[in-house]
């Protein structure tokens, strides 16, 4: 018996070898991609670390390296065209600047149908909308960037130009909390944890909500794709099965996020994400409970979609050329990634 037994035990330990060594070689094999996100904290940029918290690069076959863009560093999109990193987490509207300066980028998934952000005025101001800017100072991150360009086409849409109001760079965060806090600006447009702690210090409140697909048809008239996969449009002819992998994951994502709720994709969160000194762990999940809805629940292209991208493009002075928007995006990868995973739902997998 007692041979028998040592044995046995011999036996089922060699297996749990053979087992994890198959697993190793497995995990080894998988390609290697790189990803840098625009701010992989940020709340509008959950669906990136989720996926790989929840295991699904590696479950879909890549090996994915996440990276995250600093202040006063490369962008993520600038990091993907000069080939730092094969992917960027960013918005879909870089694909039609690059387009402008002859670079061929395109967005292979799309994870959110607005842009996440929100307004915030002062709590006596009496903002209600963009024509109530007139005459008074308006935040962004900096004169230039995405949340400036949105600021004006939201004035243009209002009988407002730029010389009606003024525009100045207030950063994000702590530098846009200061600048409320010091009547520097009346209002200003961020996104979570910071919306957070602004209504929290009762130094403001949400005149125009960006940050949900209502806000958008509301006040752009129709969804603003936002966060999304990018890459060089070589670099995809290339890896067809390696960008097939990271589609497939991020589309099993955005299912994820459309099926639970904002505790439970707290819980598969870095805690320093979710809990911070602008941001408790509670007040992270109210507001992605109330945001949740700017995330798609299947990675395609909303319609008319890229349409609004460009009007706001043309809106402040960014196109100077013919814009081909057929060749900024793709759905073919996010529906074959649908067609996956309903057979595996299907398959009970």
């Amino acid at each position: 018996m007692k041979k028998n037994s040592y044995v046995s035990t011999l036996l089922t330990r060699l297996t749990c070898a053979a087992v994890l060594f198959s697993a190793q070689g497995i995990a080894a094999t998988l390609p290697q991609v790189t990803m840098m996100v625009g701010g992989i904290d940020k709340q509008i940029y959950l669906p990136y670390q989720l996926a790989q918290n929840l295991g699904f690069f590696k479950k879909y076959g890549v090996d994915m390296q996440l990276s995250t863009e600093h202040n006063g560093g490369v962008g993520a999109e600038e990091a993907m065209l000069s080939g730092q990193v094969e992917m960027s987490g960013a918005w879909y509207e870089h694909t039609i600047e690059f387009q402008q300066l002859g670079k061929d980028v395109i967005d292979i998934v799309q994870l959110s149908g607005a842009p996440g952000e929100r307004e915030m005025c002062t709590t006596n101001s009496g903002v209600k909308t963009p024509a109530d800017w007139k005459g008074h100072v308006v935040g962004v991150t900096d004169v230039g960037s995405g949340t400036d360009d949105l600021t004006l086409y939201l004035a243009s849409r209002h009988n407002l130009t730029s010389k009606d109001f003024t525009r100045v760079g207030v950063g994000a965060g702590p530098t846009l909390i200061g600048a409320l806090k010091h009547d520097r600006i009346t209002c200003g447009m961020t996104t979570q944890p910071t919306v957070n702690a602004v209504e929290k210090m009762h130094l403001g409140y949400s005149a125009i909500d960006l940050a949900t697909g209502e806000g958008v048809k509301k006040w752009l008239g129709g969804y603003l794709p936002s966060a999304s996969v990018l890459a060089r449009a070589d670099w995809v002819k290339v890896h067809p099965a390696e960008t097939q992998a990271v589609v497939n994951a991020m589309v099993a994502t955005m299912r994820w996020i459309d099926t639970h709720s904002a505790a439970e994709i707290a819980d598969h969160l870095p805690s320093d994400f979710v809990s911070n000194p602008l941001s408790t762990r509670q007040e992270y999940i109210d507001a992605l409970t109330q945001d949740k809805g700017q995330f798609l629940p299947d990675g395609m292209m909303p319609e008319g979609g890229p349409e609004t991208v460009l009007k706001i493009e043309q809106a402040v002075g960014k196109i100077t050329k013919p814009v081909n928007l057929d060749a900024t995006y793709t759905n073919i990868y996010a529906i074959k990634a649908n067609e996956l995973l309903d057979s595996e739902a299907k398959a009970g997998k």
